[in-house]
């Protein structure tokens, strides 16, 4: 779930180019996304109240970003069905997830472990990158 829009509707701001899909399962919390939505005047986001496993939309996506979502495995069994064929799974994580990387299933595999900065925060943060093997 995306809870209070973090990282998506800044992202959104940022990027007005770039369409956003923002799913959670909390009625609440997607009425509050909505109400975000409305209000900052975000045309690029699409709001989707649901579990991910159960979402459909129109069309797929070459992204797809979480943060302290699920591990590593469950989070590509759950969305796979919602990314292109090269897109990629963007996974933000507190420390580097090195055990998680074996329950990645085919033909997907952890392509990169990025060490991430963030100001005024002392604890590790990485970004994951995963994606389609190339054979």
């Amino acid at each position: 779930g995306t809870g209070p829009g973090l990282p998506g509707i800044p992202m959104s701001i940022l990027y007005p180019e770039i369409d956003f899909l923002l799913l959670d399962s909390n009625g609440k919390k997607t009425r509050f996304l909505t109400q975000s939505k409305i209000t900052l005047g975000l045309d690029n986001i699409q709001v989707f109240n649901g579990r991910v496993e159960t979402a459909k939309v129109d069309r797929k996506f070459d992204q797809i970003l979480s943060r302290a979502f699920t591990s590593l495995g469950n989070m590509v069994n759950l969305c796979a069905h919602l990314l292109t064929e090269k897109g990629q799974f963007l996974a933000m994580k507190g420390l580097a997830p090195e055990s998680e990387a074996s329950e990645i299933p085919s033909p997907f595999l952890m392509k990169e472990s990025i060490q991430l900065q963030v100001p005024g925060c002392e604890e590790q943060r990485h970004l994951i990158i995963i994606e389609r093997s190339a054979s």
